[in-house]
């Protein structure tokens, strides 16, 4: 696993974390070079767990995602392999229990959206890219998740980027088997899980931006979604181009996801504190 730990920790410094999960054919380290959280780890003294999956997949590696498709046999069960991450991340590396995030692009996005609906004591929020899901699609309906596949026991306050031009995990849903519902149903799906208001509110930011909330949620579990416009199958912001289409520069989802994240503590019972700033 690779772990980034940020200019000026402490020794014995109880950090906040955030999970970062590749996207299928990568790996950990690749992943954490992609997303650019180096500068953003620094500025909010946060650890990075950039752990990788273990089903190879052409030059890196894929995750084994609960109830889809068929993985080799005796694949790891990566539920429990990210629940021990962030034990050990807990017990070795000093990270605050209470404020371990989760992120990953997308099959990382995928495996994220999939720890969250499993073990949703584990992590205080979530922010996939690319990759946002609510349980596998519903067997009688591929157009909407099942609801049986994703049932956290608590609400999990959800961030979620996705480009409308995606061909590899298209907006509208389709395309592989375990992407045939849209990123909204994903979206409304959470929104019902966090017991939001059932209306969600949509502000324009710029021609190419628009963002998405369901508010009103369980413990203030907000379920935002940005859209980009012109955006492809990128993570916003990030300095590398990775050859799937546009990567916008008027979002930065390091900073976006962080802000959303330091809303929000493992408390089941407690709502988010206010946002900074």
């Amino acid at each position: 696993m690779t772990v980034y730990v940020p200019a000026g920790a402490r020794h014995g410094e109880r950090l906040p974390a955030i999970l970062n999960l590749h996207g299928t054919q990568s790996t950990g380290s690749n992943q954490l070079h992609y997303s650019d959280m180096k500068p953003s780890a620094d500025a909010g003294r946060y650890l990075v767990l950039a752990p990788s999956g273990v089903i190879p997949a052409a030059s890196g590696f894929a995750w084994n995602v609960p109830g889809v498709g068929t993985p080799p046999h005796a694949a790891r069960d990566d539920v429990a392999f990210l629940d021990q991450v962030i034990a050990t991340a807990v017990t070795s590396l000093c990270a605050d229990p209470k404020r371990v995030y989760g992120t990953g692009y997308s099959g990382g996005g995928r495996m994220i959206s999939a720890f969250a609906c499993h073990r949703p004591h584990r992590l205080a929020a979530i922010a996939p890219v690319a990759g946002l899901r609510a349980g596998r699609p519903d067997p009688l309906d591929p157009s909407r998740p099942d609801p049986q596949s994703c049932t956290p026991a608590r609400p999990v306050p959800v961030l979620t980027f996705h480009g409308l031009q995606d061909w590899t995990n298209p907006f509208q849903g389709g395309g592989s088997e375990y992407w045939r519902y849209s990123v909204p149903a994903a979206q409304q799906r959470w929104a019902t899980i966090n017991n939001c208001a059932s209306k969600a509110r949509t502000v324009t930011l710029t021609p190419q931006i628009s963002k998405i909330t369901y508010a009103g949620c369980r413990h203030g579990a907000e379920v935002v979604l940005y859209t980009v416009a012109d955006g492809g199958h990128t993570w916003p912001g990030t300095p590398v181009d990775n050859g799937n289409g546009t990567v916008t520069h008027e979002i930065n989802a390091n900073q976006l996801m962080w802000r959303f994240f330091q809303r929000y503590r493992v408390h089941p019972n407690q709502a988010p504190a206010a946002p900074p700033g």
